[in-house]
């Protein structure tokens, strides 16, 4: 048996998969026996709770309004003092606590909450339901970070205005930059303003990891202190590579999964906030716990790097949960999104974009682009991922060792099939470092047998078919996309413009030649032989007949 070749370039392990795949999805399956428990707890529940909140709301409007009389209608520029600052500590926050008890939520709070000179921000963590509003109440009313589009929604507008929040507005394209000045300014104002309560994930997840961290609470560079949730009433199902074997071995009729059953997660891949609603309010109580950990005193060096200071915070907090860590974002659910929009599965568009971006030097933009790229390829694909068949007519090539070699470069996790994560790093990491002017020029030379500086169709069949080993291999279709002017031939502006923009055949060029030194390594030397009958074989009429492989959309 010959012997294997080592691939030149090693697996980063920085690169690896994820401990948590998915954390913006959940399965939340009600069985037949789950069904008939809410609707008949639901038949009491829900007409007696949704009474008891709108008799809060109706005291809890009016109070709003009194606090925030003759107040600025967008964003307050001093802090609120005397009796305005006491009814929204006392008043406000027991109306919040009687309306979230309405709903049925039993509230557990550990640990001592530090005062504002302590830490002027508390970063609360996992993100993961609109019920979450809930550790703002606990907390006694601190300020929060707001669209400035929320303070006009009727009711809850006007409570919101009560917690003075920090407002981004998105038509203003230096909101992001204000907003981290007022952040700043109010962390540094020496417990004159309330502290500010941010949930750094910038998004909902399923609880099962902590993902990304924005910058926004660490840039100050005050103490900050770290405030968890959990809701222990609820079964998550986290979709990581250990717990998806063990979902599959465990059978469905688990006692324990149709017992408990999470009512409150709302993710990008899940029910509908209005069916989470009524199901929380089917339930005979809810319960949340909100810890909250010591404040974590930056160093010098977190000081001047939010983003190592933001990591601390977040390694603390996933150390306490006992929960893994992550980098994906926001920036990923947006991805997400444009995978629905080109047929694919939503899931598809998960690259952890934060780590991507940094460690490949990548903009959202050069993703979305090669999402797009990736589209093309695997839309026709089940569950979104490229196989060696699509991989091969996306070339317009026929399966052949060079091009089997080039796939599993790109297939890190040797499944046999290729998802967009592993496509961005492959085209990254592989093609465009091997697309180089150098490279052109030499495949380019090498094409051009007769040195007469272009390429004819014979000449670009025959180092095909040589290359590939396959010697009625018909190359018409791609002859075509790259002479774009229809002459006949290749010019050398042709085949660098069709370089440029395909660099797979770059490094399917540089993975040929490092397989022929391979071979000449072990004694075997280039298949000269076959190069000759490859040649002298080719059809008088490959220009004019299309195999059925070649008539493949691209």
């Amino acid at each position: 048996m010959p012997a294997q070749r080592v691939f030149a370039l090693p697996r980063q392990q920085s690169l690896l998969l994820p401990a948590v795949l998915n954390p913006f999805a959940l399965e939340a399956r009600l069985t037949r026996r789950e069904k008939i428990k809410c609707f008949l707890q639901g038949l009491v529940l829900v007409p007696l709770r949704s009474i008891l909140m709108v008799l809060v709301l109706m005291v809890l409007w009016p109070v709003s309004a009194l606090i925030t009389f003759k107040r600025p209608l967008k964003e307050d520029v001093k802090p609120m003092t005397g009796w305005r600052r006491f009814l929204c500590r006392t008043v406000m926050v027991l109306l919040g606590r009687l309306y979230f008890f309405a709903m049925g939520f039993r509230v557990v709070v550990k640990g001592r909450q530090a005062s504002s000179a302590e830490a002027p921000i508390l970063a609360v963590a996992p993100h993961s339901t609109f019920f979450d509003a809930i550790v703002c109440i606990e907390a006694g009313l601190p300020s929060t970070v707001s669209r400035t589009e929320t303070l006009d929604t009727p009711i809850f507008g006007r409570f919101l205005r009560c917690l003075q929040p920090v407002l981004v507005s998105r038509k203003d394209p230096d909101s992001r930059k204000n907003t981290i000045l007022k952040i700043s300014e109010r962390a540094k104002s020496g417990g004159r303003w309330p502290q500010i309560l941010i949930f750094p994930e910038g998004t909902c997840t399923n609880r099962s990891c902590l993902i990304t961290f924005k910058q926004g609470a660490f840039v100050p560079g005050v103490p900050v202190q770290p405030v968890l949730l959990r809701y222990p009433n609820k079964l998550a199902i986290p979709q990581s590579r250990d717990s998806l074997s063990l979902r599959e071995e465990k059978p469905a009729s688990d006692p324990k999964e149709e017992q408990d059953q999470d009512t409150v997660t709302w993710t990008w891949q899940g029910p509908k906030a209005k069916t989470l609603l009524l199901r929380t309010l089917c339930q005979l109580y809810t319960t949340v716990e909100i810890e909250f950990l010591p404040p974590h005193i930056p160093t010098e060096d977190e000081q001047k790097n939010p983003n190592k200071f933001a990591q601390a915070v977040r390694s603390v907090m996933a150390e306490s949960l006992r929960l893994p860590i992550t980098d994906h974002t926001f920036e990923d659910c947006r991805l997400m999104i444009s995978a629905g929009e080109l047929t694919l599965p939503m899931e598809a568009g998960l690259v952890e974009f934060t780590k991507i971006s940094r460690k490949l030097d990548l903009k959202w933009d050069n993703v979305k682009k090669e999402l797009e790229n990736f589209a093309t390829i695997a839309c026709s694909c089940k569950g979104g991922r490229i196989g060696i068949q699509e991989f091969a007519s996306f070339l317009k090539l026929p399966i052949s060792p060079v091009l089997q070699e080039l796939f599993a470069l790109f297939d890190r996790d040797g499944d046999g099939t290729i998802d967009f994560r592993e496509y961005v790093i492959g085209v990254t990491v592989l093609c465009r470092p091997a697309n180089t002017e150098e490279v052109i020029q030499t495949a380019f030379k090498l094409f051009d047998t007769d040195e007469d500086n272009s390429i004819t169709r014979e000449e670009f069949a025959c180092l095909l078919r040589s290359a590939l080993g396959v010697c009625d291999l018909n190359v018409s279709t791609l002859f075509n996309e790259i002479d774009a002017d229809a002459s006949g031939h290749i010019t050398y502006d042709e085949f660098r413009s069709f370089a440029l923009t395909h660099p797979e055949y770059a490094k399917l060029f540089t993975t040929y030649i490092e397989l022929q030194r391979f071979q000449g390594l072990q004694g075997q030397g280039p298949d000269l032989d076959n190069f000759s009958q490859c040649c002298t074989t080719a059809s008088p009429n490959d220009h004019q007949e299309d195999s059925s492989s070649d008539k493949k959309d691209d």
